[in-house]
């Protein structure tokens, strides 16, 4: 079976796709430059990813459309919070419909290329600040796009129950190259380490008794 996968170059979406890939999935990657802060960065790692599994990568240009989105993750919008990925400042960093625009495109590539599955790489964590990470969320558009799609096509996110210390866990066992993922929300080439993305990163790592193999400003 087909499946096309959303490929941030995080944490998440690289599992994700670690997880396709061990279940013998025929893959394509798709990533979005919609112009937020990190976006250069995470979409460099995401083509890193797609060079180490072996699947072709589709970088879609959606900068044009999503200019003026009021998120202080995105360009020309005000500082990056810093403090816990869960603390009510973060929701500072939600992106207006994100996760609806992408969700809609993925599943119009997969249609025209025989694909039957989008997979995404939303988890538990995410409930708490953005409402298009949610199972509510999660089950409507499933919905709406098999509706959409006449039955053709369907969302999966394998991660929607687990929390990133979970996601790392089972990433782990699959040997995601974690070194090439790009977490930090900050437009600067070396993570911050203090922002909420940052620090429920290495909340992960501590929990699961390893060292985060990439390298912070602090």
């Amino acid at each position: 079976m087909k499946a096309v996968i959303s490929l941030s170059g995080g944490m998440d979406s690289a599992t994700v796709l670690a997880l396709a890939a061990s279940e013998g999935r025929k893959i394509s990657c798709v990533g979005f430059n919609y112009g937020s802060k990190h976006n250069r960065y995470e979409n460099l790692a995401a083509s890193s990813l797609a060079d180490h599994y072996k699947v072709p990568f589709r970088l879609i240009d959606l900068s044009g459309i999503m200019k003026g989105f009021v998120s202080n993750l995105m360009k020309g919008e005000k500082e990056i919070p810093e403090g816990h990925y869960e603390d009510s400042s973060m929701s500072l960093t939600v992106v207006p419909a994100r996760n609806i625009i992408f969700a809609s495109i993925l599943a119009g590539i997969a249609w025209s290329e025989n694909a039957k599955e989008v997979w995404l790489g939303i988890h538990s964590g995410d409930r708490a600040v953005y409402p298009d990470c949610r199972p509510e969320f999660f089950a409507a558009m499933n919905e709406a796009i098999s509706l959409g799609t006449d039955g053709k096509i369907r969302l999966k996110a394998p991660f929607l129950s687990i929390n990133k210390v979970g996601i790392l866990e089972t990433g782990l066992k699959l040997k995601v190259p974690y070194e090439k993922t790009r977490t930090c929300y900050k437009d600067q080439s070396i993570s911050c380490g203090r922002c909420g993305a940052c620090q429920e990163r290495r909340e992960a790592f501590s929990l699961n008794g390893i060292e985060d193999p990439i390298p912070y400003e602090n």
